[in-house]
């Protein structure tokens, strides 16, 4: 027999595409938070993972899982900040935490370094012109 079989080869492949499809979504950040509704699209994605400041229900601040107090906060940023090479930062705050407290995260955020931040809302939201009826 002189050509090859490529069966083992695409069966291997497949069984490899499911488990990798399975693991996906698992490795996201996993900090339960309900976030607000918009009919926004997703910021396109860099090659560095991003960090993810989290503001819960309770008022608590998580970079990536870690919790962080408030005073610690800016210098925990800005030794993240100087790890690494890119500047972006996705911010995810409960839907149910006034404005002023968000604001005041979003200036501690520049403060610590971070010039680009991404607010990460839920899709499927109504638009503005829903809204208003």
């Amino acid at each position: 027999m002189s050509e090859i079989n490529v069966t083992p080869f695409v069966d291997v492949m497949l069984v490899l595409l499911i488990i990798f499809m399975v693991a996906a979504p698992l490795l996201t950040v996993g900090v339960p938070v309900e976030l607000p509704k918009t009919a926004a699209n997703a910021l396109p994605s860099d090659s560095e993972e991003p960090l993810t400041v989290t503001l819960t229900a309770q008022g608590e601040i998580q970079i990536q899982t870690t919790v962080t107090p408030r005073d610690q906060l800016i210098p925990k940023l800005r030794a993240v900040a100087a790890e690494r090479e890119g500047k972006q930062v996705f911010l995810r705050a409960d839907g149910a935490i006034p404005y002023q407290d968000v604001m005041q995260i979003m200036g501690a955020l520049n403060a610590g370094g971070f010039s680009n931040v991404g607010l990460v809302t839920d899709t499927g939201g109504p638009t503005l012109d829903q809204a208003e009826r």
